[in-house]
């Protein structure tokens, strides 16, 4: 493992600032995302390069969005000679990805690579994969805790778990410990690989078989919002309806009122999306 030497940059907590600085780590992530030299890269926080560097050697086009004006400016000295590398000032939540591309010039099919402030992580995701042109694969590091939960199964299912595999296929690449990173964060990390169903936009009409994300996420929301309740309770909670209609909800998609949220799988919560939610239910 590479030890990173003292910078001149003070890493900001505010920015969420722990820098990856082992290059086996950083060459498996490359990896893990099997990077073409035609593909376009959209990196978030590259801060100080070093994910940056590596994926450049790709040749692939990258985009790399920072929102540290100090960092920024290192960087462009650093990539002044690689025109692959378009670095872009700017919170990554406040424009669309197809926004960002466009910046530097460049437009979807894109992947999304990068060591994301973990304090955002979901946010992040959310972006991504609710933007009109999804990435076809993204590829992030996040805290250990929440890549368990973004892989999850039943019965450990959870909101961030059934949301991210709504949109595309999660699994762990592999485990990073604490001391990859300067400075060294209190948690381990992991790699997480996001293979994503669709890169087409969202907005297109669903097929009539499949409930629209927009009652799928009305009903999820409303199932996890009170995770120890029994479904008919928390889904008449949530949707806003009597726990009758909650249970006729539910028995119509085959599944027992008293089960509880964790324990559905991701076809289950499709085929509760997919029946009615009651006349007296709150949209969202």
């Amino acid at each position: 493992m590479t030890r990173p030497t003292p910078p001149r940059h003070i890493p900001r907590k505010r920015f969420g600032q722990n820098f990856l600085t082992d290059r086996n780590i950083l060459h498996k992530i490359v990896a893990a995302a099997e990077i073409k030299p035609t593909d376009v890269l959209l990196e978030i926080g590259p801060g100080k390069g070093h994910l940056t560097r590596a994926l450049a050697e790709t040749n692939a086009e990258v985009v790399a969005v920072e929102i540290d004006r100090d960092l920024l400016k290192d960087l462009r000295a650093e990539f002044a000679d690689a025109p692959n590398v378009h670095l872009l000032e700017g919170d990554i939540l406040e424009q669309t990805p197809e926004e960002w591309l466009a910046r530097a010039k460049l437009s979807p099919p894109y992947l999304v690579v990068a060591n994301i402030p973990y304090y955002i992580t979901s946010a992040i995701l959310r972006h991504m994969l609710e933007a009109n042109t999804r990435p076809r694969r993204i590829v992030v590091m996040a805290q250990k805790e929440v890549a368990l939960q973004i892989n999850a199964k039943p019965p450990h299912g959870n909101l961030l778990g059934t949301s991210v595999q709504y949109y595309g296929q999660p699994h762990i690449v592999l485990n990073v410990p604490a001391g990859a990173f300067y400075p060294r964060p209190a948690v381990d990390s992991a790699v997480v690989r996001i293979d994503v169903y669709r890169s087409e936009a969202s907005n297109e009409p669903e097929p009539s078989a499949e409930p629209s994300a927009r009652r799928f996420f009305q009903v999820v929301r409303a199932g996890f919002g009170s995770r120890r309740k029994q479904l008919r309770n928390a889904l008449a909670n949530g949707l806003q309806i009597t726990t009758d209609q909650a249970a006729e909800m539910l028995v119509r998609a085959g599944l027992d009122p008293a089960r509880r949220a964790e324990t559905l799988s991701l076809a289950e919560w499709k085929d509760l999306a997919r029946q009615g939610i009651g006349k007296r239910s709150q949209s969202v």
